[in-house]
């Protein structure tokens, strides 16, 4: 495990970098978009792009041996492999469809795995200038005033965040809208940002109490937001109840309290 000298030199690393990813997004954010689609419903585009360059320079020009995972560029050329090795792991625009549509919850996720333990996380929303930083054993921030998950104990009191995902074949919607319908008898209200990482950054804040989400893109989704979870005094786990896996594209949070009752309410098995 790096020396916290050196963990704070990365979370300083990682937040310059967020912050002039932010700066494009940010002007990109006002101006007519370029967009691809990668699947029927799964958008990116030249910002998304210009971001990620943006950040792995930046990086590798401080950390030439570390290893880097990306959305854009590492995921394109096969699935990303996890190693011990630290490891960047960067979403340069989560919530690219909000982005196309000028809904303003977008956001850099800048996650650093050591041991395959995320460690260092930073999470900036460019519009709304908010900037989520964690890392491990040193707490969790907004724009630098600590933050704390919820205290809610009863689901029946709690606000739910998840995702519906790329996917519209029937099966995989007829399954996604099923469990949220069921939920929504046991829960407050649900919320859907179009974002996995602000939605981490919800539980981390205490303006949500529980989220999942299943078959989100890869791993850049949540690295930065488990540790400001974590950090914040929640729980990040697989939706079945059992350790939480990175790689997994499964994953559950909420405040210690709610935990139990949240994973018999999702009924998932692993």
């Amino acid at each position: 495990m790096a020396e916290n000298d050196s963990l704070s030199e990365f979370l300083a690393v990682a937040v310059d970098a967020a912050k002039r990813a932010g700066e494009i997004i940010r002007e990109g954010f006002y101006k007519t978009k370029n967009v691809e689609h990668k699947g029927r419903v799964d958008l990116v585009t030249e910002t998304d792009k210009a971001c990620e360059d943006l950040i792995f320079n930046h990086l590798q020009k401080k950390y030439p041996r570390h290893k880097f995972i990306g959305e854009e560029t590492t995921a394109a050329c096969g699935p990303a492999e996890l190693t011990d090795e630290p490891t960047w792991i960067v979403d340069p625009l989560d919530g690219t469809t909000n982005f196309v549509h000028g809904f303003p919850f977008v956001c850099v996720s800048i996650g650093l795995t050591i041991g395959k333990i995320p460690t260092v996380g930073v999470v900036y929303n460019p519009i709304i200038d908010e900037l989520f930083t964690g890392v491990r054993g040193k707490g969790a921030f907004l724009n630098g005033t600590p933050i704390e998950v919820s205290s809610k104990t009863e689901l029946v009191k709690s606000l739910l965040a998840t995702e519906v995902g790329t996917k519209r074949d029937k099966s995989t919607v007829d399954a996604t809208t099923n469990k949220i319908n069921s939920l929504l008898f046991k829960v407050r209200s649900l919320r859907m940002s179009g974002s996995c990482a602000l939605n981490l950054c919800g539980i981390a804040s205490g303006r949500l109490d529980l989220f999942y989400e299943l078959g989100f893109g890869g791993p850049w989704d949540v690295a930065g937001g488990v540790v400001i979870v974590e950090e914040a005094g929640g729980l990040v786990f697989d939706p079945s109840g059992k350790d939480f896996d990175i790689m997994s594209q499964r994953a559950a949070a909420s405040n210690p309290h709610l935990k139990d009752a949240f994973v018999e309410a999702l009924h998932y098995q692993c």
